[in-house]
């Protein structure tokens, strides 16, 4: 087993942001090349990042069916293959980013380390990624098609991953990075009312996330509902998470280095 003498950071990149989501497997390399400076300027050691799918996971999954697991059929087999290799294709672009940045990026594919039961991650060979913390990596991870042992497959979420890894690398902090500047008391893209929220704890946390489940209203985060779910298990663990606008330059340069951004910070007390 290999033990980090520092705590990492898990940074979680939305895939809204590195992507184009109203073209299929469209990345914004605008945005993948300023991440990859803002990434590499802050020295931030050891870090772990994960991103999302975006235009290149999202629409495959759906068309295949890939999420509700197997089904026996021949196109379900192929769609998983297309899923996972245009995550690949995406997931290359962002380390070939870093890399150019002087960044020692590392690829690690979810579905050769992860099996799920029943969507959740089940079992992870996590003594390859501890080494590559240990040796000064950046292991760069993403939402994946993966293989489940109830399923036979399904898609393994980069919010999940990015709370599983935090948990089982007793991380520092998370830094998640979306296209919104955090949690919000309405949705900020339909409702010009909406204030951000600068700071949540656990419990507040919860209530949101029980009003809008008991009351099937717009969901206050602004469609943030299910990174809260995934967010909870690292935050009662005292791993706090701040909540950052990717899309906005040095949000991410900054929530790396601990200085004052704007953003929504997610602490237990």
């Amino acid at each position: 087993m290999y033990e980090l003498s520092a705590k990492p950071i898990v940074l979680k990149l939305g895939g809204s942001v590195i992507t184009r989501k109203e073209r299929p497997l469209t990345p914004n390399l605008g945005a993948i090349r300023r991440l990859a400076s803002e990434i590499s300027s802050a020295e931030a050691a050891p870090l772990v990042v994960v991103h999302g799918g975006g235009s290149f996971g999202h629409p495959l999954a759906k068309r295949y069916a890939i999420k509700e697991g197997y089904k026996g059929k021949g196109s379900q087999a192929f769609g998983f293959a297309e899923t996972h290799q245009a995550m690949v294709t995406l997931n290359k672009l962002v380390v070939d980013a870093l890399i150019h940045k002087n960044a020692p990026a590392v690829a690690v594919s979810p579905s050769s380390c992860i099996v799920t039961k029943s969507g959740r991650i089940h079992t992870m060979l996590e003594e390859p990624l501890k080494k590559l913390l240990q040796t000064g990596f950046v292991p760069v991870l993403y939402g994946d098609a993966v293989l489940d042992s109830d399923l036979g497959f399904t898609i393994l979420s980069g919010d999940q991953l990015t709370a599983y890894l935090a948990m089982s690398l007793n991380a520092e902090r998370i830094v998640v990075g979306i296209d919104v500047d955090g949690l919000y008391t309405a949705d900020p893209k339909t409702d010009s009312s909406a204030r951000l929220i600068s700071h949540v704890t656990l419990k507040e946390l919860k209530n949101m996330q029980q009003q809008i489940e008991e009351a099937k209203v717009t969901d206050v985060t602004g469609g943030m509902l299910g990174k809260i779910e995934e967010l909870i298990p690292p935050i009662e663990k005292g791993i706090a998470a701040l909540i950052v606008n990717a899309a906005k330059p040095k949000n991410v340069y900054k929530a790396l280095k601990g200085e004052r951004v704007f953003g929504t910070l997610i602490s237990k007390f």
